[in-house]
């Protein structure tokens, strides 16, 4: 039987390597259209949660979709089961260094190990983020060392992730997926693939169509909400509410798309893909001056933060240094658990740097979690919401946050995300 006949028959054994925020996801959804699906994860926590259908995602039950997946599903961090896998899906993290240049180690030893495994008629996908040549050059490199070769004897394509966590308008599911093949074989498996599980797929001519795709989409975002940053900065001295601006601004039918500023760029996309783009543009001597210009601009927001907290304390005669400050959510978007990137460590960084003695509350992270870059803050917990503090600093708008009256704590309050309702002298917008 051929791979195309074992995906149409779905006797095609999926592998996903990576078990974070996209990695689980497929699994539950190749496991939902009757695929029998193995998930590879290096953290052995992550693999003892699964056994016991525990999720480490807030957002998604396990418990709701056993009945679909159990018997179809099973996770482990023996990778030699990947020589069993028909279809093999990378989703592992594309980071940046201390330069903010591409890290790719976790790709690169991710495709390693499965080069020791490769065998004929199997299919690899790339779907980590990255630089246009990854999957075509690079990963295409080291998976033909073993002396097959893509296109040939094996299929190798590139479909970039689009999750986007907790969306109750899109999921998985709804969500196009585009893909990018070596060769028209190539494109023809990958797509069959996911056919399986999304409504609708966008082939392109080549992976590094698919890989530029994604910057473009995340390159767009950055830089919009770059603008709208730098907006707020200047409406802010011109005494003009931005929030109030986007309001009248977005009723247009047609030409505007609404973006929301906030304290800095949060997520694993965002704030790291368009330096991928910007690091790849050197190899051919041209110099992304808007990209970096709209880096530059989201990296400063949180000192513009701190110059607010720093002022709200003033207008009620503290100092910062030694104010008891609680920044409420460390999550980078509403209502998910996922802290990656968050703006919010940056910020209770600064904010500890200046001699504030900072806590934090969050619905949704209980404990922080063990970091790359956040180590030291590893280990706190989540503080109740009262007036014992000195200010309260909103960095993220759960659901939670808006349901506070928070005029009756009676502390300063900046708020970076428009939580705050009516007016008070003790309100400050940042």
């Amino acid at each position: 039987m051929t791979l195309l006949e074992k995906i149409h028959s779905r006797t095609a054994r999926i592998g996903v390597i990576g078990l974070g925020y996209v990695g689980l996801p497929l699994v539950i959804e190749f496991c939902r259209a009757g695929f029998h699906v193995t998930g590879f994860d290096i953290d052995e926590k992550k693999i003892a949660s699964l056994g016991q259908w525990e999720s480490y995602i807030r957002h998604i039950d396990l418990s709701s979709v056993r009945q679909e997946i159990e018997g179809r599903f099973d996770a482990t961090a023996d990778f030699s089961k990947l020589a069993a896998m028909d279809c093999i899906i990378i989703c592992v993290p594309t980071p940046l260094n201390k330069n903010r240049e591409p890290d790719m180690r976790f790709v690169f030893d991710t495709t390693r190990t499965i080069a020791r495994y490769l065998r004929r008629e199997q299919l690899v996908v790339l779907e980590s983020t990255t630089y246009p040549g990854t999957t075509d050059q690079d990963v295409r490199e080291i998976l033909e060392a073993g002396g097959l070769t893509a296109g040939w004897d094996f299929h190798l394509a590139f479909s970039p992730e689009r999750e986007d966590p907790n969306n109750k308008d899109f999921g998985l599911g709804s969500i196009p997926k585009v893909v990018g093949g070596l060769t028209p074989a190539c494109l023809e498996a990958a797509t069959a693939m996911y056919k399986a599980i999304v409504k609708g797929t966008v082939p392109v001519s080549s992976p590094r169509v698919a890989e530029a795709a994604k910057l473009l989409e995340n390159i767009y975002r950055s830089v919009n909400i770059a603008l709208v940053n730098e907006l707020k900065m200047l409406f802010d001295r011109m005494g003009i509410d931005v929030w109030e601006v986007i309001e009248a601004a977005k009723t247009k039918p047609f030409g505007f798309q609404a973006f929301h500023p906030g304290p800095g760029l949060g997520g694993h996309c965002i704030p790291i893909d368009p330096f991928y783009l910007t690091w790849k543009a050197r190899e051919f001597d041209f110099h992304t001056r808007f990209i970096e210009l709209a880096g530059e601009i989201n990296t400063a927001m949180p000192d513009y933060v701190v110059l607010k907290v720093m002022k709200a304390l003033n207008a009620v005669g503290k100092h910062l240094q030694g104010s008891r400050i609680l920044l409420l959510g460390l999550a980078y978007k509403e209502n998910v658990d996922d802290d990656r990137e968050s703006p919010s460590y940056r910020l209770m960084e600064k904010l500890e740097e200046l001699g504030a003695v900072v806590s934090y509350n969050d619905p949704c992270i209980p404990v922080i979690r063990p970091s790359r870059e956040y180590a030291k803050f590893a280990g706190r917990r989540s503080q109740p919401i009262d007036g014992t503090c000195d200010l309260i600093l909103i960095a993220t708008a759960h659901a939670e946050y808006r349901e506070i009256d928070f005029a009756a704590l009676n502390v300063p309050i900046v708020d970076t995300r428009n939580v705050l309702r009516g007016k008070s002298p003790l309100f400050f917008k940042a």
